[in-house]
């Protein structure tokens, strides 16, 4: 049963750039189909970049913020509120109290 947990909170921990990459891939397509029209390359080329990045950072933040709300799903895939692995949290050190 461990293993099955813990291959579920690794593909967890992955789940945020491989969203962000597919969503990136998706714009950039996206914008290549629109850059298809322009005669100027260089206009084509910033077009696909600018979509593809743009999705990029859209789908990470909707991740992100379904992530944060979500306390289940920060249970299951043994994360923090702010969606960093608890493992990666345990190992730093407390910070000091203030007065």
């Amino acid at each position: 049963m461990s293993l099955a947990r813990g291959l579920v909170r690794l593909v967890g921990w992955l789940l945020t750039p491989l969203v962000a990459w597919a969503a990136s891939f998706a714009g950039a397509w996206l914008g290549a189909g629109l850059a298809a029209g322009f005669k100027s390359s260089t206009t084509g080329t910033w077009i696909v970049i600018a979509f593809g990045a743009g999705f990029g950072l859209v789908a990470a933040w909707a991740w992100l913020f379904y992530l944060r709300r979500h306390p289940r799903l920060q249970r299951t895939l043994a994360v923090a509120p702010d969606g960093t692995p608890l493992a990666a949290v345990a190992d730093q050190p407390a910070p000091p109290e203030q007065p």
